[in-house]
């Protein structure tokens, strides 16, 4: 089987690739990622490996790299994610994120994939009070960056048909460790400062956010492209495992490391005006689609500080680990086309 993942060289994809390399050896994986966060991290050419350092605006370009390797299925993680990324350069971001999204679903059906994933995510909802939202809980996307994950999804779901299969994963806020290490997700960033400063500062504290581990999206992900998704085709599914107030969140962090390094770690509450909140359910993923949770946040934080102690993680301050600082300073330079 042949899979290409867009921005197979970001956080998610760049585990994901690890992961699957490892585990399976009759699956050949091809990157296809202009890798604006960098790619030293990656995996060299092989015969099972393949990167191409191409721009997903291009559809020609696109359309070579399906041809040449008769792929199977698309994974689409590609995008600049998170809202102050995005609103770094608004037009940037919408030509990323949306603007060519229907070229590649085009692309990838007129060339014979079987299967296209969809990673959206679980900000589409914005705010909400209700404890369980499901996939028909209306979007309220408060963003631009929110509002064209969501306008995406439909585009895909209209090509869908016997042939051409496809399905939309909203993920939850990921945590957890990776060769292209993110510190500027909530759980990560906490346990960095916990870990190196043993002081950790929230802003806020009462936000509710959903959150997965990445252990558990790389096992969501292989399940999607190696399962028979006809029954399922065109179907939407959150993806997440808990719930928790920010402060929560921070509480676990602060027990975990106290208990691996021995020292007291200090929780500093700061007003903020960020309004996000919202918590979803995974029953229909678990349910339906059969998927099971295997990890949870505190796993993440465990692993992290294992990443912390042999020494895969150092610098960590360094803006190389904050996508909004890497594109800022490209963005300055004019590095990006």
């Amino acid at each position: 089987m042949r899979v290409l993942i867009t921005g197979g060289s970001g956080y998610v994809g760049s585990r994901l690739t690890y992961y699957l390399l490892e585990k399976f050896s009759d699956l050949e994986i091809i990157n296809y990622d202009i890798s604006l966060f960098g790619d030293e991290h990656l995996p060299n050419d092989s015969d099972k490996y393949k990167y191409y350092k191409k721009d997903i605006r291009n559809s020609e370009d696109f359309e070579e790299v399906i041809k040449k390797h008769s792929v199977d299925v698309v994974l689409h993680l590609a995008c600049i994610s998170n809202d102050p990324s995005f609103e770094l350069d608004s037009s940037l971001s919408k030509s990323i994120n949306f603007e060519c999204f229907e070229d590649l679903v085009k692309v990838s059906k007129v060339n014979n994939v079987k299967k296209f994933i969809y990673a959206s995510t679980s900000s589409v909802y914005g705010i909400s009070d209700n404890p369980r939202v499901d996939e028909e809980h209306e979007l309220k996307p408060i963003t631009d960056y929110n509002t064209l994950k969501a306008k995406c999804e439909p585009l895909l779901i209209k090509y869908v048909d016997n042939n051409f299969h496809g399905i939309v994963i909203r993920p939850a806020t990921v945590c957890g460790y990776s060769e292209k290490m993110r510190f500027d997700l909530s759980v990560n960033i906490l346990t960095n400062h916990a870990y190196i400063n043993n002081k950790i500062n929230i802003f806020g504290g009462e936000q509710y956010r959903p959150n997965i581990n990445l252990n558990d999206m790389c096992r969501l992900y292989e399940m999607l492209i190696f399962k028979d998704l006809k029954k399922f085709n065109g179907e939407i599914f959150n993806a997440g495992l808990q719930n928790l107030k920010i402060s929560e969140i921070a509480n676990i962090v602060k027990r975990v490391v106290e208990k691996r390094k021995s020292k007291k770690v200090e929780l500093n509450f700061t007003k903020s005006d960020d309004v996000r909140s919202y918590r979803i359910t995974s029953d229909k993923i678990q349910n339906i689609l059969g998927f099971n949770f295997e990890f949870s946040i505190e796993d993440a934080v465990e692993e992290l500080c294992e990443n912390f102690e042999n020494g895969n993680l150092t610098d960590t301050f360094n803006t190389k680990f904050q996508n909004i600082k890497v594109l800022k300073n490209k963005l300055e330079k004019k590095e990006f086309i």
